[in-house]
């Protein structure tokens, strides 16, 4: 498939204070104009006053469904033909993008991507029948540019590493993943994810996420119809990101305020992967700066569907913010990807093949010797009593002990040249020693 650019939706949430004097949103072009006065208090002051953007689509004050719709429904749908695929919610922090990705649990027509992803995996399973896919379920938090295993019992004490597998592709080290053969089991892994996550309070969020979080569901797929050995392995990546964070507008400290550091931190060093691969001739994409850039060098530039949901707070005093986000989204829009089908064979099922036609052929070949009147033909591999009987059928024809030797398969004229050759080297031509 030829390199597709990364998909990018905004979305804004909900308010009653709207930014009017500042943003303006044109939903039927996809466009954002951001204006932003200038600080009057400064003598010299050489900032941009107006910014225009351009998306893929814009998603204002719309619920959680069209949401899923418009920005997962094609994705999760690539996963499911065999490619793999990633929805990256991005933001500052409050701006709605957990709610986006998990959604609420007022009540069931909150539910966010990920949970709705899951049922859609499983509704394809469902009503194919034709098709054998099995789902595993993995859950990575990264906490402080540490790795942790939000599946497991005692996940804080867990520290896990980055690895390319046999084929290339980017894996963790040590990270459990779940068979789930319904929906209910692995929305439990979902839940019980989301209960091990880091979270914490500050003056814009009260359930602040401290921490980079990726859900992904492993599929393998088989078709019960063709042949049982290919199989076709993807996956879906659905990645919160923990929000950008101004000291001064959060009063972090303590705890929250190092988490917030590292968060930041982070979220500068993905950036800088975003310039780098959107910049043209750069050789050296610095994916190894941090833990979460690393571990999503498959969805950034390499073989996977991506599509990034910025989230935006569209108040007036969160308008420095938005236009960074917004920034950020135009830079991703660069970011060209090369997704292909993941079909492999499986070596398990290959050696069953190969066996079971190996016996057919087998059987075939003595149904044929036996119409012939052909008797005794050797197929499988020459015993040493074999060898040696062969051997001294060289040996006597050699020296005119006998005058011919009876040819009935190809398998037997290469054993009696091997046992020529050997004749040749231990007697120069003259006088029988033993086959080998």
């Amino acid at each position: 498939m030829p390199a597709s650019r990364v998909q990018v939706a905004i979305r804004t949430r909900p308010t009653s204070t709207f930014a009017r004097n500042e943003l303006n949103i044109d939903t039927k072009n996809n466009r954002i104009s951001v204006h932003v006065n200038k600080d009057t208090t400064q003598y010299v002051n050489n900032k941009l006053e107006d910014w225009a953007f351009k998306f893929n689509r814009i998603l204002h004050n719309v619920d959680q469904e069209e949401t899923y719709e418009t920005c997962a429904e094609d994705i999760v749908n690539s996963v499911l033909q065999g490619y793999n695929g990633t929805i990256m919610a991005y933001g500052q922090t409050g701006a709605g993008k957990t709610f986006t990705m998990m959604g609420g649990t007022q009540n069931y027509k909150y539910r966010g991507i990920a949970p709705r992803a899951v049922a859609h995996v499983f509704r394809h399973i469902q009503t194919n029948p034709q098709v054998a896919i099995t789902v595993r379920i993995s859950y990575l938090e990264v906490y402080n540019e540490q790795f942790f295993d939000l599946l497991q019992e005692n996940t804080r004490l867990q520290d896990l590493a980055v690895m390319d597998d046999a084929q290339g592709n980017v894996s963790v080290k040590g990270l459990s993943m779940k068979t789930a053969t319904s929906e209910e089991e692995a929305l439990n892994l979902l839940f019980e994810g989301e209960t091990n996550r880091a979270i914490a309070e500050h003056q814009m969020n009260k359930n602040s996420t401290r921490s980079h979080c990726i859900f992904t569901m492993h599929l393998d797929i088989r078709s019960r119809i063709e042949s049982s050995e290919k199989v076709v392995k993807s996956k879906l990546n659905l990645v919160d990101l923990a929000g950008s964070e101004r000291v001064k507008n959060t009063g972090s400290s303590g705890k929250t305020l190092q988490e917030a550091n590292y968060i930041n931190k982070s979220l500068t060093f993905l950036e800088q992967v975003v310039i780098a691969l959107s910049s043209k001739g750069r050789d050296h994409i610095p994916f190894r700066q941090s833990k979460l850039t690393n571990v999503l060098r498959d969805s950034l530039g390499g073989n996977c569907k991506t599509r990034l949901i910025a989230n935006i707070w569209i108040e007036a005093r969160h308008i420095h913010e938005t236009v960074s986000t917004l920034k950020f989204a135009t830079r991703m829009m660069r970011v060209a990807n090369t997704p292909t089908i993941n079909e492999r064979q499986d070596p398990a099922m290959l050696l069953k093949k190969y066996k079971r036609q190996i016996r057919e052929l087998k059987q075939e070949l003595a149904m044929h010797d036996s119409l012939a009147n052909r008797n005794n033909i050797q197929y499988d591999d020459f015993t040493p009593e074999q060898r040696q009987e062969a051997y001294e059928q060289v040996a006597g024809y050699l020296e005119d002990k006998i005058p011919e030797i009876k040819i009935v398969s190809v398998r037997q004229i290469q054993e009696l040249f091997r046992q020529f050759k050997e004749y040749v080297r231990k007697n120069g031509g003259g006088g029988a020693a033993g086959g080998v």
